[in-house]
């Protein structure tokens, strides 16, 4: 019995070890294919995050070549912009230098124009220089150190002149004082033809003359015979007698 019973625990010995030796391979293989399967996992881990890496990647090199590009386009427009600067700038300094050619012109015809204006002034009429006056008194008394504008200038002469022309352009009336052979002062209507003749008579007719202009200012003459002409072109003038010819001398110079 002893024998067969330890037979017995020998077998069961036996079996067991058979056993156990049966389920090593088991799981080694169970252990390998759970590292199998971990591998798997960390290579799909490794596969996604790549691709998402890859992408950001792809993203963040694509931008930063559109950066580059839009960085090459403005350093282009830079290059276009200075030609185009530098094309400006050579217009402007050409137009530059002609306005100054101009303006230097404008000064010396301002200043010339001045200078023959009033020389002229004494040789005008008394009425024309009183409406000249105000302007007269605005023109620089130092051309070469004013400070007014050329056009400035231009245009107070151009005014002057305007005024010296409309007056020489049509018969004048004007009342006015004139000494006679006494030297006494005698109110008289003076009729300005233009700049070139003058003729006067007092109210009552009895005191005429005609005048003409000369180097130093009017000069004036009696002329007793001519009041009843003159009165009458006064009248005329004034829509006080019917408009007619009238025959007046001139003296030529």
């Amino acid at each position: 019995m002893t024998v067969l019973r330890a037979s017995g625990w020998l077998v069961a010995g036996l079996i067991w070890a058979g056993v156990v030796q049966a389920e090593t391979p088991l799981e080694d293989t169970r252990s390998s294919l759970e590292k199998w399967l971990e591998t798997r996992q960390l290579i799909s881990k490794t596969r996604s995050d790549w691709q998402s890496d890859k992408e950001i990647m792809e993203q963040t090199v694509a931008l930063y070549e559109r950066e580059l590009k839009a960085i090459d386009e403005q350093m282009s427009k830079v290059s276009t912009n200075n030609t185009q600067v530098d094309k400006e700038r050579a217009e402007a300094e050409a137009l530059q230098k002609t306005s100054n050619e101009a303006l230097a012109a404008a000064k010396q015809f301002a200043t010339g124009l001045a200078a023959r204006i009033q020389k002229l002034v004494p040789q005008l009429p008394a009425p024309l220089q009183d409406i000249l006056k105000k302007d007269l008194a605005r023109l620089p008394a130092d051309p070469a150190s004013t400070k007014m504008l050329a056009a400035e200038r231009v245009q107070i002469l151009v005014g002057l002149l305007n005024e010296i022309d409309k007056f020489n352009n049509a018969l004048n009336v004007f009342s006015e004082r004139r000494k006679n052979a006494q030297g006494e002062e005698v109110a008289v209507e003076t009729v300005y033809v233009g700049l070139g003749a003058a003729y006067f008579v007092n109210d009552s007719g009895d005191f005429a003359g005609l005048g003409t202009p000369g180097a130093k200012g009017w000069e004036w003459t009696l002329k007793p015979e001519l009041a009843p002409t003159v009165k009458a072109v006064v009248m005329i003038y004034r829509n006080e007698r019917t408009a007619q010819f009238v025959t007046l001398p001139v003296a030529i110079r």
